[in-house]
């Protein structure tokens, strides 16, 4: 892969993304207008409303024909009677992958902390899942200092296969991050975390909503972004991709791909990566 152009790196990377969606009313309609069913679909859990709409998005969307990967948060998961539970109905949906979350929940519903208390009950338990994701933090996390988010880290990455990053504007900072967690021994592959094409306002509110505070003081110095950010209409996500190309092409594929956080603006995502890839495979052909 290091051998191959920038254009076709991003354009291999755009063509199987995968697009993260909250489960809302309506988001099931959004999917399955605008997403082709070799994208793969992640469902978020909500501390208030709980798993369940999430396991059944997950469910209808896999009915469907899409790959689905349901969010598991560690805070709404009772005991490992639960556990059980949660891990038949995945199987007998026929869902492989889960991503486990600590969750935003204020008190744990039940005997689960952290994520890596799940995971180790989940491992216990014995599964059939392929797929396990964790998620890391290229800047400070909003809640949990930095030594607990890495000591969290290493309890977690014994039990996953990959990690997903949280969104950051500064791909300088997610690429030193990729590097440092890899120096310190946990080498799983790294889906990047990147905004779709969200409207403006909806991206500033959300990003605030996640702690996103690195990011936003990093928006503020760099005024023309922010400026543009603050305009009618749609971020596009294109300046950050392109920043992150020295890791997409770095040898050891460090970078599994990106991972996008749609915010449930699905159609306007979708375009926005139709575009891109088009233009960059036509780039392609025309210095093959």
């Amino acid at each position: 892969m290091s051998s191959d152009t920038g254009e076709q790196v991003l354009a291999a990377h755009l063509a199987r993304l995968r697009f993260e969606v909250i489960p809302l009313q309506g988001i099931e309609d959004e999917v399955l207008a605008h997403v082709p069913r070799d994208m793969k679909v992640t469902v978020t859990v909500s501390p208030t409303k709980g798993l369940d709409p999430t396991l059944d998005l997950s469910e209808r969307l896999a009915g469907h024909g899409y790959e689905v990967v349901p969010h598991i948060s560690a805070r709404l998961v009772l005991d490992d009677g639960h556990v059980r539970w949660i891990l038949a109905r995945l199987k007998s949906a026929g869902l492989r992958e889960v991503f486990v979350v600590a969750g935003d929940a204020s008190e744990p519903a039940g005997q689960f902390a952290g994520a890596a208390d799940l995971l180790s009950a989940i491992a216990e338990q014995g599964h059939d899942l392929r797929d396990i994701g964790i998620t890391g933090y290229p800047e400070s996390h909003p809640l949990i200092d930095d030594e607990t988010t890495i000591k969290a880290m290493f309890e977690k990455a014994k039990f996953a296969t990959y990690i997903v990053s949280q969104i950051c504007f500064d791909a300088r900072v997610t690429m030193r991050w990729i590097e440092d967690v890899w120096a310190r021994g946990t080498p799983l592959p790294i889906y990047v975390g990147i905004p779709g094409a969200v409207g403006t306002t909806k991206l500033v509110r959300m990003s605030a909503r996640i702690g996103l505070g690195d990011s936003a003081r990093f928006l503020r110095k760099h005024g023309t972004l922010l400026g543009r950010l603050l305009v009618p209409g749609a971020y596009s996500p294109d300046k950050l991709i392109r920043g992150l190309e020295p890791a997409l092409r770095d040898p050891e594929r460090k970078v599994a791909g990106f991972h996008v956080f749609t915010f449930n603006e699905v159609e306007a995502t979708e375009r926005w990566r139709r575009d891109r890839l088009e233009g960059l495979e036509g780039l392609v052909s025309r210095t093959a």
